[in-house]
């Protein structure tokens, strides 16, 4: 993707700059009334800094698609605040609209557009919209400018919906999944224009199922379940704490296990699992005790604790994929 233009003056590409661009309070969001009312949203506090990305990840049904349809501006909160740039997004839309950029999960052009004439209609409804082949070009579609829609593939259709994000050189940019769809080449270079995007100042908040995107891309993350964020902060900050894993077979006639730090759940088929505050000095044991006893140690798993072993450790499954809450 080609290289975007200059930074305006006094943007910065410090990650936690003390000016806080985004603040939600006690945010909540109900649906329906009664025995029939699902809160989808609990009490959620949020603060986004200017010039940070900041990912916002979900568990099946966490309400995080609630949550940034709030954030945007899309929806009101059923109680609690949100102010984006100082201004309610809701009530004031006129005030913060032209300074942020949306990235829906689904776009909505007409598919007999063609892509040059798709962003030039959109960049008509735009204050300070930045020239079309410009932002064609950061997106590589400047050779299916002229392809109709209905003739472009899923991935090129989503680097459109990223190209009308954009357009306005938005000061705060929603990204909802914004590389579903695409092949890992595409994928690659999204990530290295959302990366200048916010070297250039951009304050960008990130919605991903790809674990890898967020670990990538954000300098700060929360992880929500049940309508709450149940964890918070750098991916260092989010993983601390959290138990390395290490998986093995041994074979029936094994002798007792060595003196490990961690719990050690050993089955009757010989499959032992060990979950460890202290990667390396267990490893080193149940190594140190294998040679010893001349032991084969078949199938071995060993692994620091990561994003995504916290994520399914809160979802509870290795299902990723949020439904709509």
């Amino acid at each position: 993707m080609s290289t975007l233009h200059q930074a305006p003056t006094g943007a910065t590409s410090s990650t936690h700059p003390a000016e806080v661009l985004l603040r939600a309070e006690g945010l909540s969001r109900h649906y329906g009334r009664g025995k029939d009312s699902y809160l989808a949203v609990d009490g959620l506090d949020l603060t986004l800094h200017r010039g940070e990305l900041f990912g916002l990840l979900g568990t099946n049904g966490a309400g995080k698609t609630s949550t940034l349809e709030v954030l945007e501006g899309l929806a009101r909160p059923t109680s609690g605040s949100v102010h984006v740039f100082g201004h309610d997004p809701y009530r004031e839309r006129r005030a913060v609209r032209p300074r942020q950029g949306l990235m829906l999960q689904t776009g909505g052009f007409p598919a007999d557009l063609t892509a040059l004439e798709a962003l030039t209609m959109w960049s008509r409804t735009l204050s300070t919209p930045r020239p079309v082949l410009d932002v064609l070009a950061d997106v590589d579609l400047t050779d299916r400018a002229s392809t109709r829609i209905s003739s472009l593939s899923g991935g090129e259709v989503r680097r459109l919906d990223l190209a009308s994000a954009i357009a306005g050189d938005p000061e705060l940019l929603f990204l909802d999944e914004p590389t579903t769809g695409l092949d890992p080449e595409s994928r690659a270079r999204a990530w290295e224009l959302i990366a200048s995007l916010k070297q250039r100042g951009t304050t960008i908040v990130l919605t991903t199922h790809y674990l890898e995107e967020a670990e990538t891309l954000a300098d700060r993350l929360a992880i929500m379940h049940r309508g709450r964020i149940v964890r918070e902060g750098t991916v260092a900050e989010v993983v601390d704490g959290h138990a390395a894993r290490i998986r093995v077979t041994l074979p029936a006639d094994a002798p007792a296990l060595p003196v490990l730090h961690g719990q050690a759940n050993r089955s009757t088929s010989g499959r032992l699992e060990v979950t460890t505050p202290s990667l390396t000095s267990d490893l080193h044991a149940l190594l140190t005790w294998a040679r010893a006893a001349r032991i084969e140690l078949t199938g071995l798993d060993a692994r620091a604790a990561s994003l995504e072993s916290v994520f399914l450790e809160i979802a509870g499954s290795s299902n990723l994929v949020e439904g709509r809450s």
